[in-house]
Formats: C-alpha cells, sequence, structure tokens
C-alpha cells in the first residue's frame, strides 16, 4: 500500500487525463455528514470486513478517515485479502484541510 499525500490526490482528482480512483471513507457516519470528499464509497472502518465483497480488489482504491491512521489500518487488511492498488490518504481529511482545502470542515 502505498501513502498518498492530500495535495497529490487534489492532482490525482484533477488530471482528466487518468481514471479517477475508488475514494473508500470508512469513519463512521457522524464523521461522514460532517464533512467528506465527493464522490466518496461509504463503508465504516467495522464493517470492512463483511462489507468487502462490495469493491473491486483491483480497482485504484484510496482509502480515507481522519487522520489516517484507521485507512491504513483498513488498507492493511485489504491488502491481505488480495487487494492490488492501495492507497492510503496520508493525514486523512484533516490533511485534506491542511495542504488542499482550508475550507474544508474540521472536527
Amino acid at each position: 500500500m502505498q501513502q498518498l499525500r492530500p495535495a497529490d490526490l487534489a492532482a490525482w482528482l484533477a488530471d482528466e487525463s487518468r481514471p479517477k480512483p475508488v475514494l473508500l471513507d470508512v469513519r463512521e457516519g457522524w464523521e461522514v455528514a460532517h464533512c467528506h470528499l465527493d464522490g466518496i464509497t461509504h463503508i465504516p472502518m467495522n464493517e470492512i470486513p463483511a462489507r468487502q465483497q462490495e469493491l473491486d480488489p483491483d480497482a485504484e482504491t484510496v482509502v480515507i478517515c481522519h487522520h489516517g491512521m484507521r485507512s491504513y489500518q483498513v488498507g492493511i487488511f485489504l491488502e491481505r485479502s488480495g487487494f492490488t492498488a492501495l492507497h492510503n490518504l496520508a493525514g486523512g481529511v484533516a490533511g485534506w484541510a491542511d495542504e488542499v482545502d482550508p475550507a474544508f470542515p474540521r472536527y
């Protein structure tokens, strides 16, 4: 699994020549309701084992949480389950607010 800085994700999402990744947000529902990136797939961390079949194991997937720790743990789990193209959003949505969008809601 690769670590991906928020600024690099922003550049990826803005690059029309590059296919968009799956944005897998593993935070709790109340966190996602407070703030989230556009176009996410929301599966809370504790539901990943039961719902991983909803995800394509070969798709470029960026795993997202608040600060990057839960997403890292989910990424390791998915790697062990055969997922091959995983990226952890280093710093999570807090990092996104710091590096990309200062107006992004914080909590």
